[in-house]
């Protein structure tokens, strides 16, 4: 039996139905049709769909018959409006003309009362300043579209929680990328993060606890695989030496050498293990500033790392 797709039926396609004089080619049954589909009532048969062609018009509204497009840009969580506001122009007409002074002083004084009059309360003024430093956190990491959408709508929820009352603004934001990062298992930091927020580690931190607690993220451990990348690209070492240190970081994922502790600081101790074996010249001190550790804890994730690496050759040669 065919199903409808739900995401396929806008605001107004489902509302009043019309019944057809035809009949239902399986049970006889009476058959209803809407704006999306022709259903019948008594089995559920889907007859007909798509009734309303969703594609593109193509069709010009402009002399030169060049631009097809009659729509604006598409709805977006990254603005308060969803991308619905309207922009005011300031030295040229429709048709490229320049304006004359008594114009761009109209202009100009329609543009302030338009900013005046954007928000309605003083709640979406927030929600503009914060989605605004969505917007600049993922652009300032290269994060992917899909990741700044996800986290303007973090922010909302945070936001119709009351999360914000008492809290920064900007630690909210960036708490918002850090668990958007975080639920896609994406490897970032936030020492990263904190480099580019207007916020320091503990304001991002507690506002991470706080989304965490309040919303239920579905957060996942950063697994320690997942920063040898990154981690071999700073200190430029070999090929070989990045698969070794994955492999390394894989294998203690497996076991329980890496519960409850650092990922950073297991990821830099295989990463120093790799590089001895292939005689790479890196420092510990190197290696921990990397990763953003310290020396004192490389050293002790290397400690068990060998310890486990002796015990997989000990049974082997067994």
């Amino acid at each position: 039996m065919a199903t409808r797709n739900i995401y396929e039926t806008a605001f107004d396609e489902d509302v009043q139905c019309e019944s057809s004089s035809n009949t239902c080619p399986e049970c006889s049954g009476h058959v209803a049709t809407n704006a999306v589909e022709t259903v019948c009532e008594d089995c559920g048969l889907v007859i007909a769909d798509q009734q309303i062609d969703h594609g593109p018009e193509w069709r010009s509204f402009e002399d030169d018959d060049g631009n097809c497009e009659r729509t604006g840009a598409p709805l977006t969580a990254a603005r308060h409006d969803r991308g619905l506001s309207t922009e005011i122009g300031c030295r040229t007409d429709a048709r490229n003309n320049a304006l004359s002074s008594q114009k761009r002083r109209q202009l100009a004084r329609m543009r302030r009362e338009h900013s005046r009059g954007r928000f309605q309360s003083k709640a979406e003024r927030n929600l503009a300043h914060g989605l605004g430093e969505v917007r600049r956190i993922t652009s300032a990491l290269g994060l992917a579209d899909s990741i700044r959408e996800q986290a303007c709508q973090l922010f909302r929820s945070a936001q119709r929680e009351n999360l914000l009352l008492g809290r920064s603004i900007e630690a909210i934001a960036a708490a918002s990328v850090y668990g958007v990062c975080r639920c896609h298992g994406r490897p970032i930091t936030r020492d990263d993060l904190v480099d580019v927020a207007r916020v320091d580690h503990s304001g991002v931190t507690n506002a991470y606890k706080t989304l965490n607690r309040e919303l239920g993220l579905p957060t996942q451990p950063v697994a320690p695989q997942s920063l040898i990348p990154k981690l071999a690209s700073e200190l430029d070492v070999e090929k070989r030496v990045r698969r070794r240190a994955r492999t390394l970081a894989e294998r203690a994922h497996e076991t329980s050498i890496t519960n409850g502790y650092q990922p950073s600081g297991v990821a830099a101790a295989c990463l120093y293990l790799a590089s001895r074996e292939h005689g790479e010249s890196l420092t510990q001190t190197q290696v921990a500033e990397a990763a953003g550790t310290t020396s004192a804890t490389l050293r002790a994730r290397r400690a068990e790392l060998t310890e486990l690496i002796d015990g997989e050759v000990r049974v082997a040669s067994v």
